[in-house]
Formats: C-alpha cells, sequence, structure tokens
C-alpha cells in the first residue's frame, strides 16, 4: 500500500487562521492555534514555573557513557515521561570537559531497554525491520570533533542493546564548544529527540574556563551551557515526535515543528543571574527549526565564538541566527538591567514554508532571565580574542580554492517514489558516486538549494569559512538543467541565474565552522581545507568496521562479527543535513579525502 509523507500531501492542504497561544493565562504572540486540526499541540502549559537545569559535568580524560531508557519530567505539571540519555542522567547527558592536545576515551554501552518512539519507527527506511523498534541501534557521534573514521560515529557503524565500543577523542583543535549525540541510520531523528545529546567542551591554554584565564572570559558561575530544543509532549508527559495526523503513525514526516521551548530538558525555564557579564554557550539541538535569536528588551549582545572556536574579536550584534546543529558562544551583560527586571531569549525566525503551510508557526520563546542585586563577573568584554601577547594564533583570511566543485539540496519530486525524499545531488545514501577530495588541498562547494526551507550543512571531519550566499532563480535553472530522476546526480550551475548581489558571511559567521544554514533558493558558497593524515596524527581514509554481535568495537582481531550484524568495510566520513529527518531519509552523502 502506498505510504505518504507531509511532504506528499501538502500541495493540496490549506490551513486556518488563528489567535496566540495561551500559557498559564499569558498569550505569546502568532502561537499555533490548538484548533487548527492539521497539528498536534501541546497542553497549555505556564512559562517561567520551572528553574533552568545546571547540567552535570565529567572532568578528566576517561568516562563511561551508557544510552539508557529513562523517565523525564519536562515541567511542573507534567508527569514524567519516557525518554533516553546518556550517562546516568535522565535527560540529554553531561557536560564532557576536556583538554586541547589530551585524547578523551569515552567507553560507550548501549543500555536501551525500552524507545518512547518505538511505535514511530519507519521500517521501510534503510532496511529498518521491527526488531529496531525494540532491539535499538545506536552510534555516538562528537559533532565537530576532527576524530578519526573508526571514531566518528559512522550512521552504519550500530551498537544494540548490549554492544558497545570504545571511543578515542584525539582533541587536538583549538578550543570550543562541541557536542555528541546519537547518528544511527534512519534512527538519528528518534534517538536524539528522545534525549541522545550532550554538550562536550574543550578548552586550551587560552580559554582554560579558569577565573584568570588570560582572555579574561566569564567562567564558574557565569558560564552556561544552553541545549535549545522545540517540543509536542503530550498530556501524560511523554514526547511527541509526529507533528500532524496527516502523517500515519511510524511513516517518515519530514520534519516536526515543536510547540514549546525546552532549555536543559526543561520547558520554558528561568534562571536568576548576577548583575554582571556571562558567558552563554548556546546550542540548537532541535530536530527540524532555524531560530533568529534576540534578547526581548532587544539589548546588545557579543559573539565570541561559533562551532569552531573563537572569533578574531567579540562581534556585537542584537540577533544572532541559528540552525539545529550550529552552536555560538556569546556574551552578554546584565548589569545594564536593574535587579528585579527580566528579559527573555526570544526567537522571530517564522516555521519553514513548508511546515507554515500546515499552520506550523514559530515557537517565541526559549527561557527567562531574572536578575537580582548580586554581583556577577566584573571584567569587561574583550577587545581581541586572537592574534596578540597571549592570544591564539588569528582566523586569518579566508584561503584561496585549489579545487571548486558544487553540490545540491533537493526535494525530487518523482511522483513514483512513495514516501516523498530529500536529497544531496539528487542521490540516496547508498550512491558511489561520492565526493572525495584531496588531502592537503583546499576546496569552494557552492551549495545550491533548489528547495523553498532552508537546510543547515554539517561537513564531518572538516571546519570551514562561509565566503557569501546568493539567491537564485531556481524555476529558470531547473527549466534549463532539468532534474533527473533520483539516483543520477544533479549538480546544476548556480551562477547564471543569481538574482542579487552577494551577501557575505554574518558577523558570527566570521570564524570556523562545521555547520552551516543553506537559505531557500539559494546557492551558499564555503572554502575547507581537507588535512593530510601527517597534520591529523590518523589517516582520515582508513577502512574500519562496527561493533561486533558480542559488543566488541572491531578492532580485536580475536573477535568475529556476526552473520547480521556486519556493517561490512567502511571508510571516509559524511556530510548532510542536520535537519534530523532529512538526514534520516535521505539527505545524507559518503565522502572521502583521498591522497
Amino acid at each position: 500500500m502506498r505510504k505518504f509523507s507531509r511532504r506528499t500531501l501538502l500541495a493540496g492542504l490549506a490551513a486556518g487562521s488563528g489567535a496566540g497561544l495561551l500559557l498559564g493565562g499569558r498569550a505569546f504572540a502568532d502561537g499555533p492555534d490548538v484548533s487548527r486540526p492539521l497539528l498536534f499541540h501541546s497542553p497549555p502549559l505556564e512559562p517561567f514555573v520551572d528553574e533552568l537545569p545546571r547540567l552535570p559535568r565529567l572532568d578528566g580524560t576517561a568516562h563511561t557513557l551508557d544510552a539508557t531508557s529513562t523517565t523525564h519530567r519536562f515541567h511542573r505539571d507534567l508527569a514524567p515521561g519516557a525518554a533516553l540519555a546518556y550517562g546516568g542522567c535522565s535527560y540529554l547527558g553531561p557536560v564532557v570537559t576536556a583538554q586541547r592536545g589530551v585524547p578523551t576515551t569515552v567507553e560507550y554501552r548501549n543500555r536501551i531497554t525500552a524507545h518512547p518512539f518505538a511505535a514511530d519507527v519507519d521500517t521501510s527506511l534503510h532496511g529498518l525491520s521491527e526488531r529496531d523498534r525494540t532491539d535499538v541501534p545506536t552510534s555516538m557521534h562528537l559533532h565537530g570533533g576532527v576524530t578519526p573514521p573508526e571514531f566518528d560515529g559512522h550512521p552504519q557503524q550500530i551498537s544494540r542493546p548490549g554492544q558497545g565500543m570504545t571511543y578515542r577523542f584525539p582533541n587536538r583543535q583549538d578550543a570550543t564548544m562541541l557536542w555528541y549525540h546519537d547518528h544511527a541510520m534512519a534512527m538519528t531523528r528518534l534517538n536524539a529527540h528522545a534525549g541522545l545529546a550532550g554538550v562536550y567542551v574543550l578548552r586550551d591554554e587560552f580559554d582554560t574556563g579558569e577565573a584568570a584565564n588570560p582572555l579574561g572570559l566569564p567562567s564558574g558561575e557565569f558560564e552556561l551551557e544552553l541545549v535549545l530544543q522545540e517540543k509536542i509532549v503530550n498530556s501524560d508527559g511523554s514526547q511527541s515526535i509526529r507533528s500532524t495526523p496527516i502523517v500515519p503513525q511510524g511513516r517518515w514526516e519530514g520534519g516536526a515543528v515543536g510547540d514549546v521551548g525546552v532549555v536543559n530538558g526543561k520547558i520554558w525555564p528561568y534562571t536568576r543571574v548576577a548583575r554582571g557579564l556571562y558567558r552563554l554557550r548556546i546550542l540548537n539541538a532541535a530536530s527540524f527549526s532555524v531560530w533568529d535569536l534576540h534578547f526581548s528588551n532587544h539589548m546588545r549582545f557579543w559573539v565570541v565564538g561559533m562551532e569552531g572556536g573563537l572569533l578574531d574579536a567579540p562581534a556585537p550584534t542584537t540577533r544572532v541566527r541559528l540552525s539545529p546543529g550550529e552552536r555560538v558562544d556569546v556574551l552578554v551583560d546584565f548589569g545594564e538591567l536593574a535587579p528585579g527586571e527580566s528579559v527573555e531569549l526570544r526567537n522571530s525566525e517564522p516555521a519553514a514554508p513548508q511546515a507554515a503551510q500546515i499552520g506550523a508557526v514559530h515557537m517565541p520563546v526559549f527561557l527567562r532571565f531574572d536578575v537580582d542585586s548580586g554581583r556577577g563577573h566584573t571584567g569587561g568584554v574583550p577587545h581581541a580574542l586572537r592574534s596578540g601577547p597571549g592570544l591564539p594564533p588569528a582566523v586569518g583570511p579566508v584561503p584561496r580554492a585549489d579545487h571548486v566543485r558544487t553540490v545540491s539540496l533537493s526535494q525530487p519530486s518523482d511522483v513514483r517514489l512513495p514516501p516523498s525524499i530529500m536529497s544531496l545531488n539528487n542521490l540516496t545514501f547508498a550512491s558511489d558516486d561520492i565526493e572525495m577530495p584531496r588531502q592537503g588541498t583546499v576546496e569552494q562547494w557552492n551549495i545550491v538549494n533548489a528547495t523553498p526551507d532552508p537546510h543547515p550543512i554539517h561537513l564531518h571531519l572538516v571546519h570551514f569559512r562561509v565566503v557569501e550566499r546568493h539567491a537564485i532563480d531556481t524555476l529558470a535553472m531547473c527549466a534549463r538543467q532539468p532534474q533527473p530522476p533520483l539516483g543520477i546526480k544533479w549538480t546544476p550551475d548556480p551562477d547564471p541565474y543569481v538574482v542579487d548581489v552577494p551577501h557575505g558571511p554574518e558577523a558570527w559567521e566570521t570564524g570556523f565552522k562545521d555547520t552551516v544554514i543553506c537559505d531557500p533558493n539559494s546557492v551558499t558558497r564555503i572554502v575547507a581545507y581537507f588535512p593530510t593524515a601527517d597534520e591529523l596524527g590518523f589517516d582520515p581514509d582508513a577502512t574500519f568496521r562496527g561493533p561486533d554481535a558480542d559488543g566488541h568495537d572491531g578492532h580485536d582481531p580475536h573477535h568475529e562479527h556476526g552473520a547480521d550484524e556486519s556493517p561490512g568495510e567502511l571508510q571516509g566520513f559524511v556530510w548532510h543535513c542536520h535537519i534530523l529527518d532529512h538526514e534520516d531519509h535521505d539527505m545524507m552523502l559518503k565522502y572521502r579525502t583521498v591522497t
């Protein structure tokens, strides 16, 4: 029987208009109208009644991070609901702290006994079966880590319950905030949304995390990690991975917009802050939405870093746009507010167009900061973060590319394909027609987004620089360079169809990044250096295998893989859209760096 995704049916559906979302007697403008029949909704919940949790921390060089089934209370007025977590938490995982140049070892084991979204597993995706509802596959990825391929969390390198492996992270890159999350093939959206995600903070001799750090940055109680998500929760406290009844349960949807903001596992929390400078390290850990973040009073703040580390100097701004997978490191001066004042972290990004067609609107708020009379960090905003005595080297100019390649993002329209699918280069993950940049070279990737939605594109292994963006006339481009049937590579030249002047990177995008927003109907140009094995300290093109049926990590020659579990020989890394539904089906491709 033919199955349908939300995206298959959108063209024939219309959504009604509605009022704001009422939360404990308070209306948030542009909230979803609960009378709209094409969307599921969370029950009315009062905001700012739960205190923001401080995430537990793991210091040292060796850790155990098991994935477990748990229960978690997302809001004071909800019962605990089923969730997944790492490292003994009830939801998410602990903040792992590491030191540059000192390797971290993580002993990982899958101890999941029940999946909160077992009924939502789509058994048509990538060979999944009824088994995967209960014998849950997982694969842990350190997002942003410059990691040997065998420890990168390849989507086909899975561990089932009772299995596990030892991950070794070299930590040879600049200080920054990374994050670890599940990356199992066709299960990432379910596993990560259920709770398998955590923060990983890498320190160095400049950004030490101590009060006397050479950069003068806030530390200790004045440094907060904020894991931002959006969810739909049910009245019994359980999570929903579905946003619409249009798509039957157990079928891939294409991405769900949440209607409540979740920070560190709590819905619309509050936190008390002293009057002074704070460092907020913010992660967009959502499955779907891009957010344009700002404070409710539109106060100025300073971006000091992104995914690849510190900028050359703080970038003052009143907003920052963040897509799934991106991180931003900001300084906020709550000393500008009087004791007793409050300010909210809010979002103004509209819902993506295809979600808006069934009535989805943007989720407007995440948390509230309540200012008390205490004195916070007394130092000011640094003038420089790189390039100078006692500072790390400058980010420097964007290097000249040795090679330019074009890649594409599309939603193939072949109506013979049930269900709808998302694609890179008009290919599926099984394709062998992959990108193969040479080690030791600089490449410019022109990422052509031929869809009406934004897509965050993430490259494993490398960091890159954002060069510029152009809007393009997608209809004209596709008319002259038609998209072939799915499975035939399609990388159309966008340059003849550019319709505006180039837009350089935003102020907060001038450093090193691992994830970039590719806007609808546009081309985004990035430049990446693909390092050599000598520079990395490992062979990025080495072959490897996954854990075997007894849970060994695939590196022990005395253990053979079970016949039904062997992933075969794997090689290289992946690049993909970080909208997790898209990554699962099928907006992810392998790539290799070759000599």
